[in-house]
């Protein structure tokens, strides 16, 4: 019941406001719905998926100028003309998107500027759209007969609107597909080595920021009555992205945070500071200037963590009930031809750093793969797993050649990986990590997520992700953040989410790395343990005693090359292994 505490008091609150408010209240707190579904969006595409816009306006008013014509000039119902900006603003998020998403860093953003300013010079030089005067009587939403035509009456539509969509966000983000937008940020590779398609995330995202600055701007239009280009300027973008970063970028009730002290903050400030000033003029801008570099010293990631502070803690969260297991994979006979190396090479300019390399892997092995630094292990642990293309050569798994497919299609065949520094999101919880790895084990979409009807299918996965958590021995730590454990835990997490997507072939590079004696003994273990499981085993380490007690076999590599291959005991007698790798025979 404390959980809900606070999110009960807010809809009372909500339900309540415009019973016992002033009419100038209300009619701001509608303001403040508006601006918290355009920053929600921003939200989710900027905080947690890390694609910085300027330009949310454009579909506020692309939507907002879409109703006023298909009503004002048209004659068409306001519910009609809903589908229809929406309609319009998801097609031209779609072909926006394909186009600026492909771009990164401040490319991406300059484009939302610039896109952002076009429609606004689009919307202000079309006369029949009344240029920069605008549309006006544009017609109020009826709902079953009652005409929605005051501040007061349309509040309530608005706020619907708005409370559902703050909470459909929050089941998102708390969903399969929430942990993978979750990762999109610093963790793309990662995210597509488990079979998230990030492209098309990304422009999922996309289109869902833009239909909720769509659904603000129908709601604009027809609570204002009237629509002029200069409400969707640029200097309202820039408003929206301080609404973000004031709440909490990556929070989704930072949304209405930051709505509400920065429309609060301008309405007070419009009629303060000129008084101040004795002149007139947009000091407010300063003063939002000011704020926001106090706010960025002082708590940069927004009043939301600040606020759930003072809040009281909620429940222990509680271990995952159990469920029924996930489908797993069937894996090959031991001994069965696994993994076939021929002729692979990668070139980076003038350096060669995978040359002619060819061996073969059986399974159920645990196979080593040991050379000097800089020796070309990890280039090739890329090439097997999609993040880099072979420029020559064939890398065949199973038989089928797998050296042109993408991450996602090799992580669909059963090929997963650990990585040479650890790749966690460092904000998710561990088990919210480990259940990353599942992904691929998972269906359920966004819309499932939002309208949580995936909840059977989430206990499911967080059931088996707590069960390899056990089985790498990290179950007291499943709801702590991935990014407080010490760096050897770290590594054992990963291992967990790898193993968590039940793949065929595991390919681990240098997971002793930062382990202690102990840490090692009990990892070594386990590997004998996954291998007498029929699960076969790439390895990557520097720790000699740890590989030689362990592996199979070995493939040594120097300078991009395939120097030797064979038993532990013949490497580790083999003269030019010795003078490669372990410093010569003195």
């Amino acid at each position: 019941m404390r959980k809900f505490g606070p999110l009960g008091l807010f809809l009372v609150f909500i339900a309540v406001a415009p019973l016992v408010l002033p009419a100038f209240y209300v009619t701001l707190l509608n303001y403040i719905g508006l601006a918290t579904l355009v920053t929600l969006g921003l939200v989710l595409l900027t905080g947690v998926a890390g694609i910085v816009s300027f330009g949310q306006q454009a579909f506020v008013g692309m939507a907002a100028y879409t109703t006023a014509a298909l009503t004002v000039l048209m004659g068409l119902s306001p519910w009609l003309a809903l589908i229809a900006s929406l309609a319009v603003t998801a097609a031209i998020a779609l072909l926006l998107g394909a186009i600026t998403l492909r771009l990164s860093g401040h490319y991406l953003s300059i484009s939302t500027i610039a896109w952002g300013i076009a429609v606004y010079y689009l919307l202000g030089n079309l006369p029949m759209l009344g240029q920069y005067s605008g549309l006006d009587n544009v017609p109020a939403v009826a709902v079953a007969g009652w005409t929605l035509d005051t501040g007061r009456e349309s509040y309530y539509l608005i706020w619907v609107a708005t409370v559902a969509a703050l909470l459909g966000a929050r089941n998102l983000l708390d969903s399969r597909s929430g942990r993978a937008i979750r990762a999109l940020r610093f963790r793309g590779v990662m995210a597509e080595s488990f079979g998230v398609d990030t492209a098309a995330l990304k422009i999922t995202v996309f289109l869902y920021a833009a239909l909720l600055a769509g659904l603000s701007g129908w709601l604009y239009a027809h609570f204002l009555r009237f629509v002029s280009p200069h409400a969707f300027g640029v200097n309202a973008g820039i408003d929206y992205l301080f609404m973000a970063v004031i709440g909490g970028a990556s929070q989704v009730w930072g949304a209405l945070i930051g709505a509400s002290v920065l429309t609060v903050l301008k309405e007070w400030l419009k009629d303060l500071l000129p008084d101040m000033f004795q002149r007139s003029g947009n000091y407010e801008i300063v003063v939002f200037g000011v704020l926001m570099m106090f706010l960025l010293h002082r708590t940069r990631d927004g009043l939301a963590p600040a606020f759930a502070r003072l809040l009281p803690a909620g429940p222990a969260r509680q271990r995952p009930p159990d469920a029924p297991p996930l489908a797993t994979r069937a894996r090959p006979p031991a001994g069965q031809p696994l993994l076939e190396l021929r002729g692979v090479q990668k070139r980076f300019g003038g350096l060669l750093a995978v040359n002619a390399m060819s061996f073969d892997m059986h399974s159920g092995e645990i196979l080593g793969l040991i050379g000097p630094n800089g020796a070309g292990k990890s280039t090739l642990f890329n090439l097997i797993t999609g993040v880099l293309v072979a420029d020559a050569g064939q890398i065949r798994f199973l038989g089928q050649p797998i050296e042109r497919a993408t991450q996602r299609e090799i992580a669909r065949r059963g090929i997963c990986r650990t990585f040479q520094h650890v790749n966690l999101v460092s904000t998710m919880s561990v088990i919210e990590n480990v259940a990353l790895g599942a992904h691929l084990r998972g269906r359920r979409g966004t819309v499932s997520a939002m309208l949580q009807l995936d909840r059977q299918e989430e206990q499911r996965l967080f059931a088996e992700a707590a069960r390899q958590l056990d089985r790498v021995g990290l179950g007291e730590h499943l709801f702590e953040p991935a990014g407080s454990l010490p760096l050897g835990q770290q590594r054992i997490v990963e291992i967990a989410r790898a193993l968590a997507a039940d793949p065929v072939l595991l390919l681990m590079d240098e997971p002793a790395a930062g382990l202690r004696y102990g840490e090692k003994r009990a990892l070594a273990e386990l590997l004998r343990k996954l291998r007498a499981e029929g699960m076969s085993i790439l390895l990557v380490e520097h720790d000699m005693e740890f590989v030689m007690g362990l592996v199979d076999r070995l493939v040594v590599m120097d300078f991009g090359e395939k120097l030797a291959q064979g038993l532990p005991a013949e490497i580790q007698n083999n003269p030019a292994v010795l003078e490669a790798y372990l410093g010569g025979i003195e």
